[in-house]
């Protein structure tokens, strides 16, 4: 069984426990209706779709995702929505340090 977005139940319940806050900008997720830039968002690390592993589905707050669109990370990391918020690639959580790691 999948979820709206292709991902497996396993891999969202996964990545539900890894990712407790955004992935980017580390701010804590609340519920849409509070905030909803705050609130989770399903995200792609490496802008494709079909690439649905443990390494590249993320959760990341609303607005960083708005923001990050389809930016490579690398890219978006330098944009001035990141440096304003002390975005960076030692702050980002581990699984988005692997992607710039490997070129994303």
């Amino acid at each position: 069984m999948t979820n709206n977005w292709n991902i497996p139940a396993d891999l969202e319940q996964e990545i539900r426990q890894r990712d407790r806050d955004c992935v980017y900008c580390r701010r804590e997720f609340t519920p849409y209706k509070v905030s909803r830039k705050a609130a989770a968002s399903w995200e792609h690390i490496i802008n494709d779709a079909s690439i649905i592993t443990l390494a590249n589905i993320a959760l990341c707050c609303c607005g960083c995702n708005s923001s990050k669109g389809q930016k490579k990370v690398s890219e978006w990391l330098r944009t001035p929505y990141c440096t304003e918020r002390g975005i960076t690639p030692d702050s980002v959580a581990p699984v988005v340090q692997k992607a710039i790691a490997n070129g994303e």
